[in-house]
C-alpha cells in the first residue's frame, strides 16, 4: 500500500458516512439534509468523488454543544400553514396570505395523497418574523399587500426556488456546477438561448443538480412537481438568464467545455437540445420557437459534420 492509499484510508477512518452521522446526531436523515443545506452540519468532500461525509471532530462538536440534541433539531424544525399560523397566533388564511406576498419563505414542500402542494417553513425563520413584524400579524391586511392578493400573486414556489439555488450555489466553488445549478431552474428552450454551444449544454445537463431529492412516480404528480422547479415568473427568468450568462462566462474561462478530440479524429454525437427536466422545443409555439428549434439542428449537423 501507497503512502497515499495509507493517507486517504486514514482520512476515511476520521469520517462517517452522512447516514451514520446522522444516527450520531440523532437526527432522521430529511433532518440532517436539511441541517447541512442550511450550514447547520458541516460536510467534507468524500473521497474520490465519493458523496460527502462528516468528520468526527464534527460530530463531537455537535454532541458537545449545549442542548444537543433538542437544540440541533430545533433549528431544522418545520411546520406547515396550520401549525406555523398557530405558531404565530394568526389564522391559516392570513398565514396564507403572508406566505403569498412574499413574507415567510417555504424551505420545503411535499405533495399530499390528493397532488396538493403543502410547503413546509422553519420554526426559527416564523418567530423571528413574528418578532420583527408584529403589526402585520393583527388588523387589516395593508394595501398594498390586498392589492397583490387581488391580483392572484403568489411567491411561494418563486422563493422557494431562490432559496434553494442560493443552497446550491454555497455549496460548490466549480464554475461549472454553478452554472449547471442556475440552469436548472430555467426551461429548454431558455438554456438554448442563453448557452448556444451544444457540448456546454451537455456539460451543464451532466452536472445538474436534482433541487428536489426524489421526484413521484405518478405522471400527475410528477407533472405537478415539474412546474414548481422551473421559473414562471418574467422578472424571475431574466434574472436567472443573466446569471447564467456571467456564470458561463466564468465556466469558460477556468475551464473549456469537453469538446471530440480531433487527434483521434472520433466525433462524440452531439449533445440533446433538450436537458432533462425542460420542455421540448417542439412545444413551443409560435415562429420564433419553430426557428430557434430549426436552427439547432443546423449547428448540431454543423458539429458532427
Amino acid at each position: 500500500m501507497t503512502m497515499q492509499d495509507t493517507t486517504r484510508q486514514e482520512a476515511a477512518t476520521r469520517t462517517l458516512a452522512q447516514g451514520r452521522a446522522a444516527g450520531e446526531l440523532e437526527l432522521k436523515r430529511t433532518e440532517f439534509d436539511l441541517a447541512v443545506q442550511l450550514g447547520h452540519i458541516r460536510v467534507t468532500a468524500g473521497a474520490s468523488g465519493g458523496p460527502p461525509r462528516v468528520a468526527q471532530e464534527e460530530i463531537a462538536r455537535l454532541r458537545a454543544a449545549e442542548g444537543f440534541p433538542d437544540a440541533l433539531r430545533e433549528h431544522v424544525r418545520t411546520v406547515g400553514t396550520v401549525e406555523g399560523a398557530e405558531l404565530l397566533s394568526i389564522s391559516p388564511a392570513r398565514f396564507t396570505r403572508l406566505a403569498r406576498t412574499g413574507h415567510v419563505t417555504p424551505i420545503r414542500f411535499y405533495l399530499n395523497r390528493y397532488r396538493a402542494v403543502v410547503w413546509l417553513y422553519l420554526c426559527e425563520e416564523l418567530v423571528g418574523f413574528a418578532r420583527a413584524h408584529p403589526a402585520l400579524l393583527t388588523g387589516r391586511t395593508p394595501p398594498a399587500l390586498r392589492s397583490l392578493l387581488e391580483e392572484g400573486e403568489d411567491r411561494r414556489a418563486r422563493n422557494w426556488r431562490g432559496r434553494r439555488l442560493g443552497m446550491l450555489l454555497r455549496a460548490t466553488g466549480d464554475p461549472w456546477e454553478r452554472a449547471a445549478a442556475i440552469a436548472s431552474v430555467l426551461d429548454a428552450v431558455t438554456v438554448a438561448e442563453v448557452v448556444t454551444d451544444p457540448y456546454e449544454r451537455s456539460r451543464l445537463r451532466v452536472l445538474r443538480p436534482e433541487l428536489v431529492p426524489a421526484r413521484p412516480e405518478s405522471p400527475a404528480a410528477h407533472a405537478v412537481v415539474e412546474r414548481l422547479l422551473l421559473a414562471d415568473h418574467p422578472d424571475e427568468i431574466l434574472w436567472h438568464r443573466v446569471n447564467l450568462s456571467q456564470a458561463l462566462r466564468e465556466a469558460r474561462e477556468s475551464c473549456p467545455a469537453p469538446r471530440p478530440s480531433a487527434r483521434t479524429g472520433q466525433v462524440a454525437q452531439a449533445p440533446q437540445a433538450v436537458p432533462r427536466g425542460g420542455h421540448s422545443l417542439r412545444k413551443r409555439r409560435g415562429p420564433y420557437g419553430r426557428g430557434l428549434l430549426r436552427r439547432l439542428r443546423l449547428r448540431r449537423a454543423g458539429a458532427v459534420g
